[in-house]
């Protein structure tokens, strides 16, 4: 069902001509597939469109634009590059922290904003916001409002955001899946969109070294709090021995909460500005997004994310601390005996 009002969306896009679409940092699938899903919309309408990131994709996802559409902010992609836009439409965030040095920019300007988005954790951004968090993916909210304004979907497009919906719902086994996507992923297909084409694109193109990063990252990984918690780190120097990168860690934290009797995953991936990211998981009781909001990040109940400062033992032990504590505050008998620390 769509709880989504999207009547007063339609003469703010009718009313502009220039339009900027960005996403967030480390832009993931949703992010990169919502985003062409959109311009697509809006191609159709006669806008001018211009997609611009706050970081590159990953080198996994270059296939899903194959216009090359989407640009990366810095460089002579800046402020006064933009200048004419007359309407800044953000997707699959609305965390300041999320928009990069993108984000600066947007605070020393006025150009009317429209936020499009599915996750819990939230900022003000002075925009108008369309959200549902109860979406399995932004790249679902994109697909009804096309439907809603009535815009044919081009195969590059259903492609989009269908690669959007599938890994944003662990390719549609998490729990917000429902018959709804599936009804969505049904209707992509008619419009183009091949489950095994993308399928092959984005789990069946590894690499040796990623391969040999997965052993070494999940032989780190430790279970505490009784087995209720899984974690690893990954450091700068395994992707330099191993000649990996950072993309090469997706999905890894799914890795750690597949073992069996584990509540919650967490995995720290130490980036080269000794920055450590870190993505959480949790099946269900824990809220990862509101301990990833105690380090400036956020997201949904069972999957988000956050960066601290390194060093990498330091911000590990401070995340640590707090999963051990969130997981003893649950009411569940078998996490009382779970140490603060």
């Amino acid at each position: 069902m769509n709880t989504i009002d999207w009547k007063p969306i339609v003469p703010l896009i009718e009313s502009h001509q220039r339009i900027l679409v960005s996403s967030h940092v480390r832009p993931d699938a949703d992010a990169i597939g919502s985003a062409l899903g959109l311009a697509c919309l809006l191609k159709h309408l006669g806008k001018t469109v211009r997609i611009v990131n706050p970081s590159a994709p990953p080198a996994n996802l270059f296939w899903i634009d194959p216009e090359q559409m989407v640009e990366t902010f810095g460089g002579s992609v800046n402020g006064a590059s933009l200048a004419e836009t007359d309407l800044h439409i953000i997707v699959d965030t609305s965390a300041w922290q999320q928009l990069g040095e993108l984000g600066k920019w947007m605070r020393t300007t006025t150009i009317p904003r429209i936020v499009i988005d599915h996750h819990v954790s939230s900022d003000d951004l002075g925009a108008m916001e369309f959200k549902d968090t109860r979406s399995e993916a932004t790249g679902s909210l994109i697909f009804r409002l096309c439907e809603f304004m009535n815009v044919p979907l081009t195969q590059v497009a259903a492609t989009a955001l269908y690669a959007a919906i599938a890994t944003d719902t662990g390719w549609f086994r998490f729990p917000a899946t429902n018959a709804q996507t599936m009804q969505i992923a049904g209707a992509l297909m008619e419009r183009g969109a091949d489950p095994t084409d993308i399928y092959r694109h984005l789990y069946e193109q590894s690499t040796l070294a990623r391969l040999h990063l997965c052993g070494r990252v999940l032989g780190r990984a430790q279970l505490d709090a009784d087995g209720l918690l899984a974690s690893t780190v990954v450091k700068w120097s395994d992707f330099v021995e191993l000649g990996a990168v950072p993309a090469d860690t997706e999905d890894l934290v799914n890795e750690c909460l597949r073992i069996a009797g584990t509540r919650a995953a967490y995995i720290g991936v130490e980036q080269m500005n000794s920055q450590i990211k870190f993505s959480f998981r949790s099946r269900g009781g824990l809220n990862v997004a509101s301990i990833a909001e105690k380090f400036g990040g956020g997201g949904h109940k069972q999957a988000a994310g956050a960066t601290l400062p390194g060093p990498l033992d330091v911000a590990h032990a401070r995340v640590h601390a707090a999963m051990l504590e969130g997981l003893k505050a649950l009411p569940d008998p078998a996490s009382s005996s779970i140490p603060a620390s």
